[in-house]
């Protein structure tokens, strides 16, 4: 068994003390001394535990509004002095300097003041010198001191405490160290990220909630999510979320929240096989269903509406794994929680990243999400013939689809219904030729039907090939040099055509 070390001596430091006070009794009941500042010093004397004040160690009062407190020699040098060193031993005899075994210590709340929108004062303030420098200091002599840097990490030196005592083992003092060093490195990049602002100068990014998977991608890759889940969603029943259904999870909630209608989708492998807006949500479900029964069997299931009896009855006809809405109607749980693998989530009101990224090859890419939504206003009509105001809602509604389709993608719409998509093709007329096909399987009605591309036609048999099965109208961004051969065709076909400058490629 590794040797304990005593703990006979705590320097502790917070700005959270909720819950401290189990922790400095049990301290104070197994015979350990304490020295603290301020706020701290009075709430452990107010628990009527004696406790020296670091004024009284340094010789030197709190200064310049409290930023230097604790930075003085018989502060780190008690902690960082080398327990098993002669030359140490001698200096910490020869300058009187104290043995502190245990620091506590927390950090101003830095991320908590920025998204409150405070003042920059206020917000520079929050960078915390002496905290900061006291958990390095614990940390790097993690052989003899033991720290514990935020209150995560409360229980755990409880748990150690109390089964054995006030003493600590290497590799107790080492994990506590590693837990340390989260918290210094995650507080940095939040810091560094603020004054870096947009301009990207560097890729910082830390994340103090980590959920081990079952798996990755597949059951022999290792898969984690870091992120706070419980902050977007309340999950009301069902199994452990998977790495492949977060992905899915995802694709679903950024799709949806590019509608304003009662709108119902559902995905498979990140892409939409289903979607429909409708002004009931059980009108929206049908319609969403019927683009591609198939595909919808073991699905994710989105909706911006909040989910009725009448509803879910129909919904809980055909198996799915997960269904996502922003409420349920309490007589529509008792259907949809019958089977109880189901993962029924509630989705909350939390804004999203901003960026995006992902590992490439051995580095990073990082790019501003694609957040664009067109509008009528977007749209320049190209040819002879304008779109009808119903064309113009299926043309948005289509393009708003295949923003969030796998490129190369085509999406057939028509009354606000998805008809057909083709997706992640290597050529486009591949993923037309695939959407007609699966419309026709599915006896989708493609007459008068509305095409979108998530870019550009560098010729014009899309257009041909759209208008032989019906389609009347035509979304895609533009930009290529042979844009006029597919206006022409177009034209000839007594079609319409807009553009809207915008290109949604989605790998």
């Amino acid at each position: 068994m590794s040797e304990r070390k005593p703990i006979k001596t705590a320097f502790v430091s917070v700005y959270h003390k909720d819950k401290l006070d189990v922790i400095i009794r049990e301290l104070h009941a197994q015979g350990v001394a304490f020295i603290s500042t301020g706020g701290t010093q009075t709430f452990i004397e107010s628990l009527g535990i004696p406790c020296q004040a670091v004024e009284n160690l340094t010789g030197y009062p709190s200064i310049f509004g409290g930023r230097v407190k604790t930075l003085h020699p018989k502060v780190f040098g008690g902690i960082l002095y080398r327990r098993d060193e002669a030359g140490d031993l001698d200096q910490v005899a020869q300058y009187e300097i104290p043995t502190i075994d245990l620091v506590i210590v927390d950090l101003y709340p830095f991320s908590q003041t920025v998204a409150s929108g405070a003042s920059e004062q206020d917000i520079i303030e929050k960078i915390d010198i002496g905290g900061i420098s006291l958990i390095r200091a614990a940390a790097k002599n993690f052989n003899d001191v033991i720290i514990v840097a935020s209150q995560a990490q409360y229980q755990p030196l409880l748990d150690v405490i109390t089964e054995n005592g006030a003493s600590t083992t290497l590799k107790e003092r080492k994990f506590f160290a590693k837990e340390a060093f989260a918290v210094s490195s995650g507080y940095d990049s939040a810091i560094f990220n603020y004054f870096d602002g947009n301009d990207g100068s560097y890729f910082r990014a830390a994340d103090d909630n980590a959920k081990v998977l079952r798996y990755g991608e597949n059951p022999h890759q290792q898969g984690v999510f870091y992120g706070d889940f419980d902050a977007m969603f309340e999950q009301l029943q069902g199994k452990e979320i998977s790495y492949n259904n977060l992905l899915d999870i995802d694709a679903a909630v950024n799709l949806i929240n590019d509608f304003d209608e009662v709108t119902f989708a559902i995905l498979k492998h990140n892409n939409a096989c289903g979607i429909a807006s409708r002004p009931a949500v059980i009108d929206a479900w049908k319609a969403a269903l019927e683009s591609d029964p198939v595909s919808a069997f073991g699905g994710v299931l989105v909706t911006n509406a909040v989910i009725d009896k009448a509803t879910a009855e129909e919904i809980t006809k055909i198996f799915f794994e997960v269904i996502i809405a922003p409420d349920y109607d309490v007589d529509a749980l008792e259907i949809l929680t019958q089977k109880k693998n189901r993962i029924i989530l509630v989705q909350k009101d939390a804004k999203l990243p901003t960026k995006q990224s992902r590992t490439v090859l051995n580095g990073i890419l990082v790019q501003d999400k694609d957040t664009k939504i067109e509008t009528e206003a977007d749209l320049k009509v190209v040819t002879k013939k304008a779109p009808t105001a119903a064309e113009v809602e299926d043309l948005l509604f289509a393009n708003k689809v295949v923003k969030h389709s796998k490129s190369n993608s085509i999406v057939l719409a028509k009354n606000k219904q998805l008809c057909a998509s083709g997706v992640g093709q290597t050529s486009r007329v591949d993923a037309l030729n695939q959407a007609v096909e699966k419309a026709q399987n599915f006896k989708m009605e493609l007459q008068g039907a509305v095409m979108a591309s998530d870019a550009f036609f560098p010729f014009p048999d899309c257009v041909q090939i759209a208008n032989e099965a019906g389609i009347t109208a035509v979304i895609h961004p533009g930009g290529s040099i042979r844009d006029n051969d597919s206006v022409e065709a177009c034209d000839a076909n007594g079609q319409s055509m807009v553009m809207t400058g915008f290109r949604h490629f989605k790998h």
